[in-house]
């Protein structure tokens, strides 16, 4: 993981205050010089200044006597000149405004509650035999996109658990989620013995949940996470993190994304006494959140649930890789555009790179106009078979 710490020349220790009008000279206004002497153009103004000089019908003394060429009455003109002085109230002229070139200032990242400076998570890439996975910040401050990635899960390599987290309003609900969600989810498993992985699941993603909000911290995230365990292949997800899988070059979306606009979501939220409202484009519940499900979220915990949807299936021969990717990609590419994309880099038995397979994926979301976190992530299902 590669992390970017922002530094703002204005703060920079080498640079003073005084170094935000260091150039300001190309801005600053030139000071006129005193017209030509006799012989030369009259008002003729050298090419490189910014400003012409426009004489009015009764020209008037600007601190001093103004001399004006003229090939034939010199003398008569500076005389005119001379006695309108002489009995008019001398005007100061007005400068323009001086232009202040202010260098660009990169944006911090503060910790509000710690009023201190903190880190920001520009990109992170990893790269395993089995897996890859990819994350870009969009034009926000900070990235609120994490992962979570755990192999040899138990022991057995042939286990893992993955996972992808998009928070909103800070990265602290997917910070949380992504480093504790694994573990949640195993705990359930074992006291069950395996049995009604479905349960087990659900009640670690609501563990995760009432855990966090112990934290009274702000903030929530949608998830998508698969668990791999013998030879099974348990997808689940709340929240517009979606997880989608190649069948033989065929893509087979395993999630269904949890959104206001969805139907039955629309009739949960309303029959709760909440309501949707189209606003910014979408539409959202109470006006505010563009999601339905989730970790977190606290000011609307009536209406957003983190009870996830969970799919089973077997891992056989046709299932090649599995994408889970934040809505930074799938708002932009389509389920079969991303395994289209993804599947070269996968299917090359002698070398695989799932992770260039995962930067392609980036770049074209964000080439098609993404401004949010993108985050994906690749797993080669036939190596936990």
């Amino acid at each position: 993981m590669s992390i970017a710490v922002a530094n703002s020349p204005v703060f920079s220790p080498s640079r003073g205050v005084s170094s935000i009008f260091s150039n300001t000279s190309s801005a600053s206004p030139r000071r006129l010089s005193s017209p030509s002497p006799c012989g030369s153009p009259c008002g003729r103004q050298s090419s490189s200044s910014p400003f012409r000089l426009k004489l009015q019908k009764s020209p008037i003394g600007c601190g001093g006597l103004l001399r004006v060429c003229s090939n034939n009455s010199n003398k008569d003109v500076v005389n005119s000149v001379s006695k309108a002085t002489a009995t008019s109230p001398v005007l100061k002229r007005k400068r323009p405004p001086m232009m202040i070139s202010i260098p660009p200032v990169v944006s911090l990242s503060f910790d509000m509650e710690k009023d201190s400076e903190v880190k920001v998570v520009v990109e992170s890439e990893v790269e395993r035999e089995n897996y890859g996975v990819y994350c870009k910040k969009g034009r926000r401050a900070a990235m609120e996109d994490r992962y979570s990635a755990v192999v040899d899960l138990q022991g057995d390599p042939k286990q893992g658990f993955f996972g992808v987290f998009d928070g909103h309003g800070g990265a602290k609900a997917a910070e949380f989620a992504a480093e504790n969600m694994d573990k949640y989810i195993m705990s359930e498993v074992t006291r069950r013995g395996g049995e009604e992985i479905v349960e087990a699941v659900k009640d670690g993603y609501l563990t995760a949940d009432s855990e966090f909000l112990k934290e009274d911290l702000r903030g929530g995230t949608c998830c998508v996470t698969a668990l791999i365990r013998n030879g099974d292949l348990i997808v689940s997800n709340a929240g517009d993190c979606r997880a989608v899988m190649s069948r033989g070059g065929i893509a087979e979306a395993l999630t269904s994304d949890h959104r206001p606009s969805r139907e039955d979501e629309k009739e949960r939220i309303e029959s709760k006494g909440g309501y949707v409202d189209f606003c910014h484009g979408v539409l959202r519940l109470q006006g505010s959140l563009a999601v339905s499900r989730g970790i977190g979220d606290r000011h609307l915990k009536e209406w957003v649930i983190p009870e996830p949807e969970t799919k089973v299936l077997r891992i056989d021969p046709d299932c090649e890789f599995l994408l889970l990717a934040s809505d930074g990609l799938w708002d932009k590419v389509s389920n079969q555009e991303a395994v289209d994309m993804a599947r070269p880099f996968c299917i090359d038995t002698v070398k695989t790179t799932p992770l260039s397979a995962c930067k392609k994926l980036a770049d074209m979301a964000i080439s098609r106009g993404s401004v949010d976190d993108v985050s994906v992530m690749l797993i080669q299902l036939e190596r936990f078979v």
